[in-house]
């Protein structure tokens, strides 16, 4: 597969290229690896696509995630209530929800 587009959730991509450019250099061969036409395809049931073959997103995620297996990453997520104050994210996300969620509440 090749990379066409890029989107930057919270500048990750420029935080990865200035600090970690040998993580991001593994995320492109992870994904210059994956071999998409080998993948099963999947038929539209999308208005507009109907019918037409495509790449079954649930194979891709499979075979890029065989492929960050293979480099010893592992996926590990943090969960969290979301509020338009960064700060408070930052002060509550290690907190239990019940407690993130009474914090958030208290600062309106």
């Amino acid at each position: 597969m090749r990379i066409v587009e890029k989107y930057s959730h919270l500048n990750g991509l420029e935080y990865l290229l200035v600090h970690k450019p040998n993580l991001w250099a593994e995320v492109e061969e992870v994904i210059h690896d994956v071999d998409a036409l080998s993948l099963d395809k999947k038929i539209s049931k999308e208005i507009g696509l109907v019918g037409k073959q495509l790449f079954s997103p649930k194979e891709m995620n499979k075979a890029v995630s065989a492929g960050f297996k293979t480099k010893s990453w592992q996926e590990t997520r943090t969960s969290y209530w979301v509020t338009k104050d960064a700060r408070l994210i930052r002060n509550t996300m290690h907190l239990s929800r019940k407690d993130q969620k009474a914090a958030i509440e208290a600062a309106s």
